[in-house]
């Protein structure tokens, strides 16, 4: 079950946390990773990684909000079976605080991002009969979370934009979903912690950990998981969806 030998697979931000997850167990199960990486040095790591493990995959240094960029490297791929598309960035701020320049920086990663994706990717899937679509989101499209003004919206567009998806495809045998996770404990809440609360590192990583119901944050091995089964065949009649993975954040939060 589950096997995605020779898939194409394209990564965004397969380079660390989520998209790493993502891309090594990808390879696990067969497919031919491609990671899109600004970083591209992450990448290669990553890359290395499933290479010394028997996998396939290659990296593209690019910008997700450059589609120029975008196109030219979704043309280096001849045909894309799977679209993740997990890069993204964070913003701490209200609508009040949040600089125009940040409000676009975000939009521009995380919304524009995942269009320009979407724009190369399709019509590649639409003349090879089909494909899937998966786009992180995040529990921040289902609740109101403090100081994410900025980050709220474009998880918000994220979440509209795979229904859109899956439903002007249908008859294109193109599916496409979306995860929604609550806090993962990857290198990027790390660094957070450490940049603005130094020498209070246990005691914030132990308060963000609390405020899941489970007690704890997920771990990103967690939420490639979930991902491989909606990109998997035995997902088949799934599309449209959002999947929270969030410790019971949603609805046991109160």
């Amino acid at each position: 079950m589950f096997s995605l030998t020779g898939k194409n697979t394209i990564i965004t931000g397969g380079g660390s946390g989520i998209g790493k997850a993502i891309s090594t167990l990808f390879a696990k199960q067969g497919a031919i990773v491609h990671i899109i990486e600004l970083n591209a040095e992450a990448g290669e790591q990553t890359a290395t990684e499933i290479e010394e493990a028997g996998g396939k995959s290659f990296v593209y240094s690019a910008d997700v909000s450059n589609q120029q960029q975008i196109l030219e490297t979704f043309m280096k791929i001849d045909k894309i079976d799977i679209l993740i598309n997990n890069a993204g960035i964070a913003h701490i701020g209200r609508a009040d605080t949040t600089e125009e320049a940040d409000f676009e920086r975000v939009f521009n990663v995380n919304v524009k991002g995942a269009y320009n994706c979407l724009y190369a990717a399709i019509p590649n899937m639409k003349a090879n009969g089909g494909g899937v679509i998966l786009n992180m989101a995040s529990i921040a499209a289902w609740v109101g979370l403090t100081d994410r003004f900025a980050y709220s919206m474009s998880k918000g567009a994220i979440f509209a934009m795979t229904l859109s998806v899956a439903r002007d495809y249908l008859d294109d045998q193109i599916r496409c979903n979306s995860i929604s996770p609550a806090r993962i404990h990857t290198p990027f809440v790390d660094g957070f912690i450490a940049k603005n609360y130094a020498g209070r590192e246990a005691e914030m990583f132990a308060k963000l950990s609390d405020s899941q119901p489970i007690g704890r944050m997920g771990e990103p091995e967690e939420v490639a998981a979930l991902a491989l089964y909606l990109c998997s065949d035995e997902a088949g009649f799934v599309t449209g969806c959002d999947y929270p993975l969030d410790g019971g954040f949603i609805k046991l939060n109160n």
